[in-house]
Formats: structure tokens, sequence, C-alpha cells
């Protein structure tokens, strides 16, 4: 039984392949008894897996060998699924490459117009190709990876370039099976080089077995695995990589992530009352907040710096807004990136006056606690007291408040001052 969190990421960025998927697992510590056991149980001609150590560019790698013996036998997708199924597997085993086999079988009828049950798999029915999509389906269950709690993500997947020979003739790379079997999971997909990087059969088992796609997830590293391809180019090490280990939780961040603009201009020749309404119509315009530095620009003169922080969506407006309410001739934007607390705002009541409060929320608790002093002005007018006092009372209630209890009513009328409440 796999521990709760196993997690696996493949590096598919350089493609691939049955063979490539399997010798990496077994180098993340699979064991080869495990799985040569599995292809024996499928009861077909004798099949012997070999892994070996080779070197790729520099890393060292398990390079699968498959020997099998010629056979004239041809195998529909109906033949091999009743294979597996017959098969002494374990059920999750069997489950795992019959969903792999089902994929390729009902990708190449629906390319070329046949019927999914009887079609003939050519290359995916061969020998070899049984014993990689079995081989790692063994191989993923011996690691814990066939479990409901486990979780694979996958990297983008490099499908190659140029023209490949195949049971149907020379195709195109990616070849129309890879591409059709990627696309309907969502995958993204790089060139990647010369040759066919991925193969039907890599492109299935990747499919298969991703629950997301994407780099590498929070994890605890437990083994590493790099499986070799048969080739070696000069170009590139031809290699898939697995990373083996047990996922974390990540952490809860207690504030928001925005991607934002900064909007800035410099402005030496505009009436200063003017300033508080181009502020007012970039706020208007959109911004999430706007603001003036003085500056002393040439030959000293002074100006102001004018910047407004605005969301993508909102670019547009202030800049128009800027040009409108100013007499800047540009604007430079630039990206900044803001963390921002959860935010709320309840209603106070001070000796019967509605106060609205802005709180900040840190894990929760409010840390940014501001009165409205329109609110606050208004009150103390009314209740012919200070400012400043409405403003502590307001900012003192609002920090003991929760959004659960009931707002106390305001009085019908306002007291006189003196009389008991």
């Amino acid at each position: 039984m796999a521990e709760p969190g196993r997690c696996l990421w493949i590096d598919a960025s350089a493609g691939a392949s049955g063979d490539m998927l399997l010798g990496a697992l077994l180098d993340a510590g699979a064991p080869i008894e495990t799985v040569a056991a599995a292809v024996g149980a499928l009861g077909v001609e004798r099949i012997e897996i070999r892994p070996r150590p080779v070197r790729r560019h520099g890393l060292a790698a398990t390079k699968i060998d498959v020997h099998v013996h010629d056979t004239a036998v041809s195998r529909t997708l109906g033949d091999v699924l009743r294979l597996v199924a017959a098969a002494a597997l374990v059920p999750t085993v069997a489950a795992f490459a019959q969903d792999v086999f089902r994929l390729l079988g009902t990708t190449e009828a629906a390319l070329h117009g046949e019927d999914p049950e009887n079609i003939h798999l050519h290359e995916v029915g061969a020998l070899d190709s049984l014993a990689d999509v079995v081989g790692c389906a063994a191989a993923l269950h011996a690691l814990g990876l066939l479990e409901p709690l486990a979780s694979v993500v996958v990297s983008p997947v490099a499908l190659g370039s140029g023209r490949v020979a195949s049971a149907h003739g020379a195709l195109p790379v990616p070849v129309p099976a890879v591409l059709a079997i990627l696309a309907g999971r969502g995958a993204p997909v790089l060139a990647g080089g010369e040759g066919e990087l991925c193969t039907p059969t890599g492109a299935a088992l990747l499919a298969t077995l991703a629950g997301e796609w994407g780099p590498v997830p929070m994890m605890r590293i437990d083994s590493v695995g790099v499986g070799a391809g048969s080739a070696d180019p000069r170009e590139r090490a031809n290699v898939l990589r697995v990373v083996l280990g047990t996922a974390l939780a990540a952490v809860p961040v207690p504030w928001r992530h925005d991607d934002l603009i900064e909007l800035e201009a410099t402005v030496d020749d505009l009436d200063p009352r003017l300033w508080p309404a181009v502020l007012d119509a970039l706020v208007q315009a959109g911004a999430v907040d706007a603001w003036l530095t003085p500056v002393v620009m040439r030959k000293g003169r002074p100006g102001n710096v004018v910047t407004a922080i605005v969301a993508q969506e909102a670019i547009d407006a202030a800049t128009r807004a800027l040009f409108a309410h100013s007499t800047t001739l540009g604007v430079r934007l630039r990206p900044v990136v803001r963390r921002a607390l959860p935010r709320d705002e309840v209603v106070v009541i001070v000796e019967g006056c509605e106060i609205r409060v802005k709180r900040g929320l840190l894990d929760g608790e409010p840390v940014t606690v501001q009165a409205e002093y329109a609110d606050a002005a208004a009150a103390a007018e009314r209740l012919r007291i200070p400012v400043r006092t409405v403003l502590e009372r307001a900012v003192a209630l609002a920090r003991g408040y929760r959004q659960s209890e009931p707002e106390p009513p305001a009085p019908a009328t306002k007291p006189e001052r003196g009389a008991p409440r």
C-alpha cells in the first residue's frame, strides 16, 4: 500500500517512449523482478526485459532492451485487452495497462476510420510495446503510484520533427497519433529537436498518467530515475527523467499576489490646485492607487511625479485620464508586483452614529484598521465631540468586531448629552 501523498514528476522535455519511461522507473527503484513477472503473466511469446547502464551526454541512465522472438501474430485492440484481462495481474496494473491500450487503439481507429475493437495495432500490438506498457504499469504499482492518493505531474512534452517510417509508410513527425493523444489531454508540447522524440506509446503513457502538466511540484524527493532512448544524438541527451517523492502541502499565503502596471509621468507646469482632480480621475479610471511625489527637475525647476497603479485591463483608461486631466505629453509604464492583504469593511456604532471602517486582515485578524473620515467627521459634528475621539472609538470597536456578530441597532433618536444611556 502506498503512503499518502506519493508523488511523481516526469521530465519529458527530451521526449518520451515506453522503454524510456520503463527504464526511468526501474532506475528510480522499481524492482525488475516485479516488472518481469507482470510481463511474463501475459502468456504470449517469450519476452525478456534486460536493463543495462548507459551514458547519454555524460548522464548515467538505464536503457531497457526488450528481447522477443519473431512472431507472425497480429493482434487487434480487442485481442490485447483480453490478454491483459486474462493475465494474473494486480487489478490496478491491469486497469492502467488497459487504459493505455484503449487510448492508443481508439486514437488509431479515429485517425484511420476503423472500428476500435477490430483495429490492428501494428507497432502497438507488437510484443515490445506490450512489454513497455505492462512493465510500466507494474513498476508504477511497485512504487505506489497507482494508488488513489498518488499524484503525477508531467512536464511539457518534446515531440521532435522530420519524418519517420511506420506500418502506414513514412509519416511526418510528430505523427498524427501523438498529436491526437496529447491534444485530447491538454498537454503542453514543444518541438524539442530533430527526429521522433515522442512515440505514440510514450504519449499514451504520459496522457494516462498525468494528473496535471507543469513544473516540479512541491515534494520531498526520495529518488530520481533516468531512462535512456536507443538513439544517442550529438546535440542532446536522449533521456527521460522521473523524480519520485512525497507530496508536500503548499503553505497557505495570507495575502493576495497581484501583477499590476505602474503608470508614471513627470509634470512641472500644472496648476497645483488641479492635482486632487487628477488623482480622483485616475482612481475613477480604475487605478488601485495614485499619488504625487515632489521632484526637482532640470535647471532647478520644481515638479511632481504622478504615479498610478493599475490592473492590465485599466491601463488604457488610466492613461487617457492622465492625458486628459494633466499637462503631460508622455506616460511611462512598468510591471510591478503587489502583495495585498485581504480586507473587509464593517460598520460600527459610536453613540448611535454609524461609522464605516476598513480592515486589513492577516491570518484572519485585523492588523490595519481605518475608519472612514467623512463618517467620523459627520458623527463628531452631530455629537459635538472631537473627530479624533470618534476615530479612536470606531477603530477600537472594529478591532474586536466579528462578521458573524449581529450589529447593534442604532437608537431611533439621538440621546440628549448627559442623559443616561
